[in-house]
């Protein structure tokens, strides 16, 4: 979940080659899948690798994890650790990310499935490579109830949940409001517009604080109102599940909903991890966090995915 209110929005065949670029750990070739823009990495010198679809958080979010406000690096950071370990990864650009694709059609017919059908589309394209030896879907954020809902529509060998909530999202916003200082004339007229969205309501004209156009809260609510728990039950695949004890985004509460919901999960807990997945020392630090691409991601959360995504125990 995005800390601004209008990145909530979202974006509110084989593809052909791009070009290739070398880093350290392997190899980065830009791909077009349909309409996706997209970049594989893959580790050097392994034959039939697995690999790990990467599902970015909420906003415009590009294929590194950045997006206009915070650029954190999530994505990249991740896709270069999990080559290191042997692991390749397909990362992409959300719609939304870098201006709207008219390819996508009208903004304003955007809804949710459409972040699902793309995911699904990445899925089968990996699939039909042939070039993998097994498919993990990695879900960050928002990104992970993409990869839940995918997984119910297309096979995956494993699921990863990092900092994922298990409420709606609208649901989700809200609580996250109310956490901070606005004054109460302010923030019920927002709570009880997010309410009627969620509901299908059109909220016209939108409250303060909360500039959502009419013709875009369709999108919004569709969005707002997706629930992870009851799909999550359906998962009959490895899953793993991770939080952390400085998300101030997602809470604790929601590491748990989820792990109840899945009970046969791994589940791992970084007592320091913030919301972008690296380690901060308090508020401040969170905070600086978000545009800091040079910052290490956890090590702990790193080699655990790596290890969960090259077939460690699940059970």
């Amino acid at each position: 979940m995005s800390m601004r209110v209008h990145a909530l929005i979202g974006a509110l065949a084989i593809g052909q080659l791009f070009g290739t670029a070398m880093i350290a750990c392997g190899e980065e070739t830009a791909i077009r899948v349909g309409n996706i823009d997209a970049v594989l990495t893959t580790p050097a010198n392994v034959e039939r690798p697995v690999v790990a679809l990467l599902i970015a958080g909420s906003g415009t979010t590009d294929h590194d994890g950045n997006g206009p406000q915070v650029k954190p690096a999530t994505l990249k950071k991740l896709a270069e650790q999990l080559a290191a370990r042997n692991i390749a990864t397909l990362r992409y650009d959300k719609r939304g990310a870098g201006g709207w694709k008219k390819e996508f059609g009208k903004p304003e017919d955007f809804r949710f499935k459409d972040f699902v059908d793309d995911a699904v589309a990445l899925v089968d394209y990996l699939r039909n490579s042939g070039k993998f030896a097994r498919l993990a879907v990695v879900g960050h954020s928002e990104g992970g109830l993409v990869a839940i809902l995918a997984a119910r529509r297309v096979p995956v060998d494993r699921l990863v949940l990092l900092a994922t909530a298990a409420r709606k999202q609208g649901d989700l916003l809200k609580a996250q409001l109310e956490r901070k200082q606005i004054p109460p004339d302010v923030l019920e007229p927002i709570l009880k517009a997010i309410d009627d969205i969620m509901a299908g309501q059109i909220v016209d004209p939108p409250p303060r604080g909360l500039p959502i156009a009419p013709s875009m809260q369709p999108g919004l609510a569709s969005a707002f109102a997706e629930d992870p728990i009851d799909p999550l039950k359906l998962i009959d695949r490895p899953i793993l599940i991770v939080g952390g004890g400085r998300d101030r985004q997602v809470a604790r509460l929601d590491f748990v909903a989820l792990s109840t919901a899945a009970p046969l999960a791994k589940t791992l807990w970084l007592p320091d991890m913030n919301h972008v997945l690296v380690d901060v020392a308090d508020g401040d630090d969170d905070l600086a966090a978000y545009n800091q691409p040079e910052r290490a991601l956890d090590a702990g959360m790193i080699d655990s995915v790596a290890a969960f995504i090259l077939g460690g125990d699940a059970r």
